[in-house]
């Protein structure tokens, strides 16, 4: 009952370049090993090799779903959507303290 309050240690999050993971799922595709497979073999979470995976046959065209390249747009977009709104927001607080001291 003691091990109930502690929880395993996260590993740091890592980043890949976009040719390892091309590589991971080159090997994937391959078919003589299983996506589990590649994945331990490469101290990788098969979650995230199956997203490669995934992702790669969106891309190629394979898969529906949103591309890379719209994932990356969309992304900032929604960035810049939100930077706009905290714009507007500080806008109208601004407006209604000048509108209350002119008074």
């Amino acid at each position: 009952m003691e091990s109930m309050g502690k929880k395993k240690p996260r590993r740091p999050r890592r980043s890949f370049t976009p040719e390892f993971k091309a590589e991971i799922v080159g090997l994937c595709r391959r078919g003589d090993r299983s996506v589990g497979q590649v994945a331990k073999d490469f101290e990788l979470t098969e979650t995230a090799v199956r997203d490669w995976v995934k992702q790669a046959g969106v891309d190629a065209g394979e898969r529906n779903g949103l591309t890379s390249t719209e994932r990356e747009e969309l992304a900032a977009l929604r960035r810049e959507n939100r930077r706009l709104r905290e714009d507007v927001d500080v806008l109208k607080r601004a407006t209604a303290f000048f509108a209350k001291e002119t008074r």
